[in-house]
Protein backbone atom coordinates (compact mmCIF):
# COMPACT_ATOMS: atom_id res chain seq x y z
CA UNK A 1 0.00 0.00 0.00
CA UNK A 2 1.66 3.68 -0.86
CA UNK A 3 0.73 6.72 2.10
CA UNK A 4 0.38 9.93 1.69
CA UNK A 5 1.20 12.40 4.33
CA UNK A 6 -1.48 15.02 3.84
CA UNK A 7 -1.25 18.72 5.43
CA UNK A 8 -4.84 19.79 4.04
CA UNK A 9 -7.39 17.32 2.20
CA UNK A 10 -9.96 18.71 0.94
CA UNK A 11 -11.85 15.28 0.22
CA UNK A 12 -14.70 16.45 -2.63
CA UNK A 13 -17.10 17.60 0.32
CA UNK A 14 -14.93 19.09 3.14
CA UNK A 15 -11.61 19.81 4.87
CA UNK A 16 -9.19 17.93 6.75
CA UNK A 17 -6.26 18.66 8.31
CA UNK A 18 -3.40 16.19 9.31
CA UNK A 19 -4.69 12.70 7.92
CA UNK A 20 -2.86 9.94 5.87
CA UNK A 21 -4.27 8.61 3.20
CA UNK A 22 -3.50 4.86 1.69
CA UNK A 23 -4.09 3.91 -1.39
CA UNK A 24 -3.52 0.88 -4.14
CA UNK A 25 -5.22 1.41 -7.03
CA UNK A 26 -8.82 2.94 -4.72
CA UNK A 27 -8.56 4.24 -1.35
CA UNK A 28 -7.76 2.02 1.59
CA UNK A 29 -7.91 4.20 4.36
CA UNK A 30 -8.24 7.65 5.40
CA UNK A 31 -6.47 8.04 9.30
CA UNK A 32 -4.75 10.20 11.74
CA UNK A 33 -2.08 7.99 12.59
CA UNK A 34 -0.02 6.66 9.70
CA UNK A 35 -0.57 3.60 8.05
CA UNK A 36 2.41 0.76 7.17
CA UNK A 37 3.15 1.09 3.37
CA UNK A 38 5.54 3.09 1.64
CA UNK A 39 5.52 6.97 2.17
CA UNK A 40 4.68 8.35 -1.46
CA UNK A 41 4.23 12.03 -1.19
CA UNK A 42 3.33 15.21 1.04
CA UNK A 43 1.08 18.42 1.03
CA UNK A 44 -2.38 19.45 -0.17
CA UNK A 45 -4.45 16.69 -1.46
CA UNK A 46 -7.74 17.31 -3.83
CA UNK A 47 -9.28 14.15 -5.72
CA UNK A 48 -9.61 14.43 -9.36
CA UNK A 49 -11.12 17.06 -11.16
CA UNK A 50 -14.15 16.15 -13.28
CA UNK A 51 -15.02 18.18 -16.54
CA UNK A 52 -18.54 17.90 -16.92
CA UNK A 53 -18.69 19.03 -19.99
CA UNK A 54 -15.59 19.30 -22.89
CA UNK A 55 -15.13 18.70 -26.75
CA UNK A 56 -11.44 17.76 -25.64
CA UNK A 57 -10.06 15.03 -28.34
CA UNK A 58 -12.75 16.05 -30.77
CA UNK A 59 -11.51 19.73 -30.90
CA UNK A 60 -7.66 19.24 -31.15
CA UNK A 61 -4.72 20.90 -30.32
CA UNK A 62 -2.88 22.34 -33.29
CA UNK A 63 -5.08 20.96 -35.84
CA UNK A 64 -7.09 23.34 -38.32
CA UNK A 65 -10.13 24.28 -37.27
CA UNK A 66 -11.77 22.26 -40.37
CA UNK A 67 -10.92 18.85 -38.64
CA UNK A 68 -12.63 19.48 -35.99
CA UNK A 69 -15.15 16.33 -35.13
CA UNK A 70 -16.94 17.96 -32.61
CA UNK A 71 -20.34 18.16 -34.82
CA UNK A 72 -21.75 15.57 -37.41
CA UNK A 73 -23.26 17.40 -40.42
CA UNK A 74 -25.45 14.59 -42.19
CA UNK A 75 -28.52 14.97 -40.54
CA UNK A 76 -30.08 17.39 -37.28
CA UNK A 77 -31.87 14.25 -35.58
CA UNK A 78 -29.15 11.29 -35.16
CA UNK A 79 -28.04 9.58 -31.60
CA UNK A 80 -26.27 6.79 -33.01
CA UNK A 81 -23.19 9.33 -32.93
CA UNK A 82 -20.53 8.47 -30.15
CA UNK A 83 -17.97 11.36 -29.26
CA UNK A 84 -15.67 8.86 -28.32
CA UNK A 85 -15.96 7.47 -32.04
CA UNK A 86 -14.52 10.34 -32.91
CA UNK A 87 -11.69 11.55 -29.79
CA UNK A 88 -7.81 10.88 -30.69
CA UNK A 89 -6.13 10.59 -27.27
CA UNK A 90 -2.65 12.14 -28.94
CA UNK A 91 -4.42 15.69 -28.46
CA UNK A 92 -1.86 17.11 -26.25
CA UNK A 93 -4.41 18.92 -24.52
CA UNK A 94 -4.93 15.82 -22.06
CA UNK A 95 -1.43 15.77 -21.01
CA UNK A 96 -2.25 19.40 -19.75
CA UNK A 97 -5.55 19.02 -17.81
CA UNK A 98 -3.39 15.81 -16.37
CA UNK A 99 -0.49 17.75 -15.23
CA UNK A 100 -3.52 20.60 -14.07
CA UNK A 101 -5.76 17.59 -12.25
CA UNK A 102 -8.11 17.16 -14.65
CA UNK A 103 -8.22 13.56 -15.04
CA UNK A 104 -11.69 12.66 -16.53
CA UNK A 105 -13.53 14.38 -18.99
CA UNK A 106 -17.12 13.75 -19.92
CA UNK A 107 -17.00 14.54 -23.87
CA UNK A 108 -19.94 15.21 -25.88
CA UNK A 109 -20.86 16.21 -29.25
CA UNK A 110 -21.23 19.86 -30.33
CA UNK A 111 -24.75 21.56 -30.55
CA UNK A 112 -25.37 22.26 -34.15
CA UNK A 113 -28.05 19.93 -33.95
CA UNK A 114 -30.57 19.49 -31.38
CA UNK A 115 -29.61 15.30 -31.03
CA UNK A 116 -26.61 15.30 -31.10
CA UNK A 117 -25.40 12.37 -30.03
CA UNK A 118 -23.78 9.96 -27.29
CA UNK A 119 -21.82 11.85 -24.26
CA UNK A 120 -19.17 9.24 -22.78
CA UNK A 121 -16.86 9.95 -19.55
CA UNK A 122 -12.97 9.27 -20.18
CA UNK A 123 -9.81 9.00 -18.89
CA UNK A 124 -7.60 11.78 -19.69
CA UNK A 125 -4.33 10.27 -18.77
CA UNK A 126 -5.41 6.84 -21.13
CA UNK A 127 -3.44 6.05 -24.55
CA UNK A 128 -6.31 4.89 -26.50
CA UNK A 129 -9.82 5.37 -26.74
CA UNK A 130 -10.26 1.77 -25.48
CA UNK A 131 -8.45 2.42 -22.65
CA UNK A 132 -9.80 5.52 -21.87
CA UNK A 133 -13.68 5.24 -21.74
CA UNK A 134 -15.03 4.57 -18.79
CA UNK A 135 -18.61 4.77 -19.11
CA UNK A 136 -21.98 6.49 -21.10
CA UNK A 137 -23.16 9.74 -19.84
CA UNK A 138 -26.42 11.16 -21.83
CA UNK A 139 -27.46 11.75 -25.04
CA UNK A 140 -26.65 15.01 -26.38
CA UNK A 141 -29.65 17.98 -27.05
CA UNK A 142 -29.16 21.44 -28.11
CA UNK A 143 -31.89 24.26 -28.01
CA UNK A 144 -31.76 28.24 -28.60
CA UNK A 145 -29.50 29.41 -31.06
CA UNK A 146 -27.02 26.82 -32.51
CA UNK A 147 -29.27 24.14 -33.90
CA UNK A 148 -31.13 26.75 -36.19
CA UNK A 149 -27.94 28.08 -37.51
CA UNK A 150 -26.66 24.92 -39.21
CA UNK A 151 -29.08 25.33 -42.29
CA UNK A 152 -26.13 24.64 -44.91
CA UNK A 153 -25.57 21.10 -42.82
CA UNK A 154 -27.08 18.74 -44.40
CA UNK A 155 -30.15 16.58 -43.69
CA UNK A 156 -33.53 17.98 -42.63
CA UNK A 157 -32.72 21.57 -40.86
CA UNK A 158 -34.46 23.55 -38.77
CA UNK A 159 -34.88 27.61 -39.42
CA UNK A 160 -35.65 28.68 -36.34
CA UNK A 161 -36.14 27.70 -32.38
CA UNK A 162 -39.34 26.59 -33.11
CA UNK A 163 -38.47 24.17 -35.69
CA UNK A 164 -36.05 22.40 -33.38
CA UNK A 165 -38.46 21.47 -31.03
CA UNK A 166 -41.16 20.21 -33.70
CA UNK A 167 -38.13 18.22 -34.72
CA UNK A 168 -37.58 16.83 -31.02
CA UNK A 169 -41.63 16.62 -30.26
CA UNK A 170 -42.04 14.82 -33.41
CA UNK A 171 -39.75 12.12 -32.38
CA UNK A 172 -40.74 11.83 -29.01
CA UNK A 173 -44.02 11.67 -29.79
CA UNK A 174 -43.43 8.82 -32.18
CA UNK A 175 -41.27 7.38 -29.47
CA UNK A 176 -44.04 7.43 -27.02
CA UNK A 177 -46.62 5.82 -29.52
CA UNK A 178 -44.05 2.88 -30.29
CA UNK A 179 -44.24 1.95 -26.11
CA UNK A 180 -47.59 1.77 -26.29
CA UNK A 181 -47.53 -0.30 -29.38
CA UNK A 182 -45.10 -2.71 -27.72
CA UNK A 183 -46.80 -2.67 -24.11
CA UNK A 184 -49.90 -4.15 -26.42
CA UNK A 185 -48.39 -6.43 -28.16
CA UNK A 186 -49.31 -4.94 -31.40
CA UNK A 187 -45.38 -4.57 -32.19
CA UNK A 188 -42.11 -6.66 -31.53
CA UNK A 189 -38.89 -5.03 -30.36
CA UNK A 190 -37.31 -6.59 -33.62
CA UNK A 191 -40.03 -4.28 -35.65
CA UNK A 192 -38.77 -1.18 -33.98
CA UNK A 193 -36.31 1.32 -35.96
CA UNK A 194 -32.56 1.84 -34.31
CA UNK A 195 -33.26 5.55 -33.46
CA UNK A 196 -36.19 5.36 -32.66
CA UNK A 197 -34.83 2.37 -29.77
CA UNK A 198 -32.79 5.01 -28.52
CA UNK A 199 -35.54 7.99 -28.46
CA UNK A 200 -37.91 5.10 -26.66
CA UNK A 201 -34.79 4.69 -23.95
CA UNK A 202 -34.79 8.35 -23.62
CA UNK A 203 -38.44 8.27 -22.86
CA UNK A 204 -37.83 5.50 -20.39
CA UNK A 205 -35.19 7.30 -18.58
CA UNK A 206 -32.05 4.75 -19.92
CA UNK A 207 -30.41 7.77 -21.05
CA UNK A 208 -30.11 11.33 -19.88
CA UNK A 209 -30.16 14.49 -21.52
CA UNK A 210 -27.40 16.85 -22.12
CA UNK A 211 -29.23 20.26 -23.14
CA UNK A 212 -27.60 22.89 -24.56
CA UNK A 213 -29.02 25.99 -23.88
CA UNK A 214 -28.39 29.83 -22.95
CA UNK A 215 -31.54 31.81 -22.62
CA UNK A 216 -34.06 32.04 -20.10
CA UNK A 217 -36.84 31.39 -22.47
CA UNK A 218 -35.00 28.43 -23.86
CA UNK A 219 -34.82 27.20 -20.29
CA UNK A 220 -38.69 27.27 -19.72
CA UNK A 221 -39.46 25.40 -22.87
CA UNK A 222 -37.38 22.51 -21.82
CA UNK A 223 -39.26 22.56 -19.10
CA UNK A 224 -42.48 21.98 -20.96
CA UNK A 225 -40.34 19.17 -22.55
CA UNK A 226 -40.01 17.52 -19.53
CA UNK A 227 -43.71 17.57 -18.33
CA UNK A 228 -44.63 17.17 -21.56
CA UNK A 229 -42.70 13.69 -22.21
CA UNK A 230 -41.17 12.80 -18.63
CA UNK A 231 -37.34 13.16 -19.98
CA UNK A 232 -34.82 13.59 -17.44
CA UNK A 233 -32.76 16.59 -18.50
CA UNK A 234 -29.45 17.85 -17.09
CA UNK A 235 -29.49 21.98 -18.41
CA UNK A 236 -25.56 22.50 -19.59
CA UNK A 237 -24.72 26.09 -19.98
CA UNK A 238 -27.26 28.68 -18.71
CA UNK A 239 -24.67 31.69 -18.81
CA UNK A 240 -27.58 34.15 -20.30
CA UNK A 241 -29.71 33.15 -17.24
CA UNK A 242 -29.30 36.35 -15.20
CA UNK A 243 -32.48 35.99 -12.77
CA UNK A 244 -32.41 33.67 -9.86
CA UNK A 245 -35.71 32.64 -10.15
CA UNK A 246 -35.01 30.96 -13.03
CA UNK A 247 -32.50 28.67 -11.94
CA UNK A 248 -34.53 28.63 -8.60
CA UNK A 249 -37.48 27.31 -10.89
CA UNK A 250 -35.17 24.10 -12.69
CA UNK A 251 -34.15 23.45 -9.26
CA UNK A 252 -37.85 22.95 -8.45
CA UNK A 253 -38.16 21.08 -11.06
CA UNK A 254 -35.39 18.88 -10.26
CA UNK A 255 -33.28 20.05 -13.31
CA UNK A 256 -29.26 20.22 -12.33
CA UNK A 257 -27.11 22.06 -14.11
CA UNK A 258 -23.57 21.89 -15.69
CA UNK A 259 -22.53 25.60 -15.68
CA UNK A 260 -20.22 27.29 -17.86
CA UNK A 261 -17.97 27.89 -19.53
CA UNK A 262 -16.46 30.81 -17.27
CA UNK A 263 -14.23 33.75 -18.67
CA UNK A 264 -14.92 32.94 -22.58
CA UNK A 265 -15.99 35.67 -24.68
CA UNK A 266 -19.63 36.29 -25.46
CA UNK A 267 -19.44 35.79 -29.36
CA UNK A 268 -22.90 35.84 -29.86
CA UNK A 269 -26.35 37.25 -29.20
CA UNK A 270 -27.53 34.89 -27.16
CA UNK A 271 -24.73 35.64 -24.69
CA UNK A 272 -25.56 39.38 -24.04
CA UNK A 273 -26.24 38.91 -20.57
CA UNK A 274 -23.37 36.85 -20.04
CA UNK A 275 -21.82 38.04 -17.10
CA UNK A 276 -19.34 36.40 -14.15
CA UNK A 277 -21.47 38.19 -11.61
CA UNK A 278 -24.15 35.63 -12.69
CA UNK A 279 -22.97 33.64 -10.50
CA UNK A 280 -24.47 35.16 -7.40
CA UNK A 281 -28.09 34.26 -8.88
CA UNK A 282 -26.80 30.25 -9.41
CA UNK A 283 -25.64 30.10 -6.03
CA UNK A 284 -28.95 31.99 -4.52
CA UNK A 285 -31.37 29.60 -6.48
CA UNK A 286 -29.48 26.51 -4.74
CA UNK A 287 -29.75 24.63 -7.59
CA UNK A 288 -27.80 21.49 -7.69
CA UNK A 289 -24.52 22.15 -10.02
CA UNK A 290 -21.24 21.33 -11.07
CA UNK A 291 -18.56 23.16 -13.59
CA UNK A 292 -17.16 22.43 -17.45
CA UNK A 293 -14.72 23.96 -19.41
CA UNK A 294 -16.72 23.31 -22.84
CA UNK A 295 -12.89 22.54 -24.19
CA UNK A 296 -11.87 24.40 -26.30
CA UNK A 297 -14.26 27.18 -25.67
CA UNK A 298 -11.66 27.50 -22.34
CA UNK A 299 -8.94 25.48 -21.63
CA UNK A 300 -9.54 22.49 -19.97
CA UNK A 301 -6.48 23.16 -17.84
CA UNK A 302 -8.20 26.16 -16.49
CA UNK A 303 -11.69 24.85 -15.25
CA UNK A 304 -10.36 25.19 -11.65
CA UNK A 305 -9.53 28.74 -12.08
CA UNK A 306 -13.21 30.16 -12.70
CA UNK A 307 -14.32 28.86 -9.28
CA UNK A 308 -12.74 32.19 -8.07
CA UNK A 309 -15.80 33.65 -9.33
CA UNK A 310 -17.98 31.59 -6.46
CA UNK A 311 -15.45 32.03 -4.08
CA UNK A 312 -16.48 35.66 -4.85
CA UNK A 313 -20.36 35.31 -3.83
CA UNK A 314 -19.27 33.75 -0.97
CA UNK A 315 -18.90 29.98 -1.80
CA UNK A 316 -16.30 27.94 0.80
CA UNK A 317 -13.18 26.53 -0.72
CA UNK A 318 -14.30 22.76 0.02
CA UNK A 319 -17.37 23.61 -1.83
CA UNK A 320 -15.78 24.81 -4.79
CA UNK A 321 -13.86 21.58 -4.65
CA UNK A 322 -16.78 19.77 -4.52
CA UNK A 323 -17.95 21.58 -7.44
CA UNK A 324 -15.48 19.81 -10.01
CA UNK A 325 -15.26 16.76 -8.23
CA UNK A 326 -18.20 15.24 -6.36
CA UNK A 327 -21.28 16.95 -7.86
CA UNK A 328 -20.18 16.10 -11.33
CA UNK A 329 -20.22 12.49 -10.08
CA UNK A 330 -23.21 12.90 -8.09
CA UNK A 331 -24.90 15.02 -11.34
CA UNK A 332 -24.11 12.47 -13.92
CA UNK A 333 -24.28 9.28 -12.41
CA UNK A 334 -20.39 8.35 -11.90
CA UNK A 335 -20.28 6.25 -8.97
CA UNK A 336 -16.49 5.51 -8.08
CA UNK A 337 -15.09 9.07 -8.19
CA UNK A 338 -14.97 12.31 -6.88
CA UNK A 339 -14.59 12.12 -3.07
CA UNK A 340 -11.20 10.60 -0.99
CA UNK A 341 -12.89 7.97 0.75
CA UNK A 342 -12.42 4.39 1.34
CA UNK A 343 -13.44 2.33 -1.57
CA UNK A 344 -13.22 5.25 -4.16
CA UNK A 345 -10.61 5.25 -7.06
CA UNK A 346 -7.79 6.14 -5.98
CA UNK A 347 -7.36 9.23 -8.72
CA UNK A 348 -6.05 12.46 -6.74
CA UNK A 349 -2.75 15.27 -6.93
CA UNK A 350 -0.70 16.43 -4.42
CA UNK A 351 -0.20 19.93 -4.37
CA UNK A 352 2.62 22.14 -3.42
CA UNK A 353 0.34 24.37 -1.52
CA UNK A 354 -3.12 25.06 -0.94
CA UNK A 355 -4.87 25.09 -4.47
CA UNK A 356 -6.40 28.33 -4.37
CA UNK A 357 -3.28 30.04 -3.69
CA UNK A 358 -1.88 31.42 -7.08
CA UNK A 359 1.50 29.97 -6.67
CA UNK A 360 -0.33 26.41 -6.33
CA UNK A 361 0.33 23.61 -8.92
CA UNK A 362 0.27 19.19 -8.51
CA UNK A 363 3.72 18.34 -8.19
CA UNK A 364 2.42 14.59 -8.12
CA UNK A 365 -1.02 13.56 -9.98
CA UNK A 366 -2.03 9.59 -8.87
CA UNK A 367 -4.42 8.01 -11.67
CA UNK A 368 -6.40 4.90 -9.63
CA UNK A 369 -3.30 4.46 -7.64
CA UNK A 370 -0.79 4.81 -10.36
CA UNK A 371 1.74 8.34 -10.47
CA UNK A 372 0.79 9.57 -14.00
CA UNK A 373 2.84 13.01 -13.29
CA UNK A 374 5.42 13.73 -10.90
CA UNK A 375 6.80 17.44 -11.24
Amino acid sequence: MKVVKVNTLYDGRKVLKNVYIGFDDRFVSVTRDKPEGELVGEGVVTPAFIDAHSHIGMARAGEPSAEDEANERMDSIYPLVNALHSVYMDDVAFRESVENNVLYSTILPGSGNPIGGKAVLVRNYASNVEDAYLQDIGIKMALGYNPRSTTEWSGKRPTTRMGAVALLRERFMKARKLMSQLEAGKKLQDEIEPLDEIFISILKKQYKLMVHLHKEDDAFVLLSLKREFGIDPILNHGLDIFHEEVFSRLKQNGISLVYGPMDSHPYKVELKHESWRNARFVLQSGIRFCMMSDHPVILQRNIFLTMRHFLRFGLSKEDAISKLTSEPAEILGISDLGTVQQGKIASFSVWNNDPFSLDAHPVSVFAEGREVYSE
